[in-house]
């Protein structure tokens, strides 16, 4: 007999139809019952042994932990907490567990720090299983929407030459011998001697890629790995995480801002539509985080009432210059409650003040654009002024920014002039100005970091509890 889901179990009308299940045992409770789960759904099914059915020593193996296959009647149950059970008729031992060495024992309830210690079994907790689960949802969701509305999905390489961002913060990619690698005539590494002849790094970015693409498909995205090679130890960064980057021809910095909007509507709506049991279950669990936290520290909005917020608000738009006159004057700033006092025009924005805006003063998401060009990367639009370029940002409660993205320059001389200003490799940077010389065209992109996605729709607190294998400065377990 083939197995049948959990889940579907679950949703079926019991009427004694004889069928088979198997997971992994949450509970065994007086010998009698028995909670599995196979991840299929947050709900266990409980399946349920005769008294004296089974022998001692098949009953002593089935553990917490212990993965099983039990066949038998699917009837109404009589018990509180589901509406179907299994009459068991066989139950097989897949899988022992040793119940004095499994870590994951529900009477003493690990920490999330500790769980990042056992990633490879964290999988099991209802947490994580919920979070994967809707990791899964988003994934699906986002290519659905671009397919939906035309996109094509490109591949854009993990391994480049170029660094969108000039940030220098990579991961290189070599094959030299690390303790003797070859050296030129001024002693410097050779890397014509390389794997690809030439210094390469792991991608920061599909962006530059993808533009080529969109400068001849018209409307591309990119979904795939990124890396950054910064020291940061805080709770929204990692080294590996995976990005939605999409490029689209013939747009302008309006046409990239509604995109952005309708996406992550989208997206938002999608869980709540689609996730509602793991929604309902990390709603609580952010709900029980929250109570342990001192008033003033308090979220003001619950985890479904966030994602609601952003699905039936408008979305506010204002430009940069707008957006520091309120800081300046807002209450924190005047008394000096932020830890970044805005003091002049032309400073940065910290998440503290891109969650003042969106949380105390719009009550709503808020999407701020044409920002000062001194502060942004080279490829972004420059305006008329001489100050400031199109650049946005899309800001939401309890994260702060979301997607960053602008229209491009589509001016060679324009572009040239400003790779020159930044002190960037020209030479290197030859085919990026090819668009600008055969056929350009205005285009815009934007990128969304998955992972802040999945910590906006789950609630989890900490980038690290939203990858399976989060890559942070010191750690590369797994």
């Amino acid at each position: 007999m083939k197995r049948t889901k959990i889940n579907a179990l679950l949703g079926s009308q019991p009427a004694g139809q004889v069928v088979k299940a198997e997971g992994w045992v949450r509970t065994f409770r007086n010998n009698q019952f028995i909670s599995i789960n196979d991840g299929s759904t947050i709900q266990n099914l409980q399946a349920v042994v005769e008294l004296n059915q089974l022998d001692e020593t098949l009953l002593k193996r089935i553990t917490t932990g212990a993965c099983i296959s039990v066949t038998g009647q699917l009837v109404a149950s009589l018990g509180k907490g589901q509406a179907v059970e299994l009459k068991v008729t066989e139950l097989i031992i897949l899988g022992d567990c040793d119940a004095e060495a499994y870590p994951l024992q529900l009477k003493n309830r690990p920490s999330l720090e500790y769980l990042r210690e056992i990633a490879h079994l964290r999988a099991r907790t209802n947490t994580f299983g919920a979070v994967m689960r809707v990791r899964h949802a988003m994934a699906f969701a986002i290519h659905k929407f671009f397919n939906d509305r035309g996109f094509f999905y490109i591949h854009t390489p993990v391994i480049t030459g170029s660094d969108a961002e000039g940030a220098g913060a990579m991961f290189r990619v070599t094959t030299l011998d690390a303790n003797n690698p070859p050296r030129d005539e001024h002693g410097h590494i050779n890397h014509h001697e390389d794997f690809f002849g030439r210094e390469t790094n792991l991608t920061v970015s599909g962006q530059l890629e993808g533009e080529t693409y969109a400068l001849a498909l018209s409307e591309i995205y990119t979904f795939g790995p990124t890396f950054r090679a910064e020291n940061s130890n805080t709770t929204r960064h990692l080294a590996e995480f995976w990005m939605i980057e999409p490029e689209m021809a013939f747009y302008d910095i309006h046409d990239n801002m509604q995109l952005a909007t309708d996406l992550l509507q989208y997206l938002v709506k999608y869980a709540l539509e689609n996730c509602k049991d793991d929604l309902e279950f990390l709603h609580k669990r952010a709900q029980d985080e929250e109570n342990t936290k001192p008033q003033d520290q308090r979220s003001e909005l619950g985890l479904l009432e966030r994602l609601r917020f952003v699905t039936e608000n408008e979305f506010q738009k204002l430009s940069y210059t707008e957006a520091i006159e309120i800081l300046k004057n807002s209450n924190p700033n005047k008394k000096k409650k932020f830890q970044y006092l805005i003091d002049q025009w032309g400073v940065d924005l910290q998440s503290e003040h891109e969650r003042y805006l969106v949380e105390k003063h719009f009550k709503k998401p808020v999407i701020l654009y044409n920002y000062p060009r001194e502060i942004k990367a080279f490829y972004m639009r420059q305006n008329e002024d001489n100050k400031t370029v199109a650049a946005m940002d899309v800001l939401f409660p309890g994260i702060g920014e979301i997607i960053g993205g602008s229209q491009r320059e589509e001016r060679y001389d324009r572009l040239v002039h400003r790779i020159q200003e930044m002190n960037l490799p020209e030479k290197e940077l030859w085919w990026y100005l090819d668009l600008r010389k055969f056929g350009s065209a205005p285009h815009s992109g934007f990128g969304l970091g998955f992972e802040r996605l999945i910590l906006f729709v789950t609630g989890m607190t900490n980038i690290r509890d939203v990858i399976p294998y989060p890559r942070f400065p010191g750690n590369a377990e797994f």
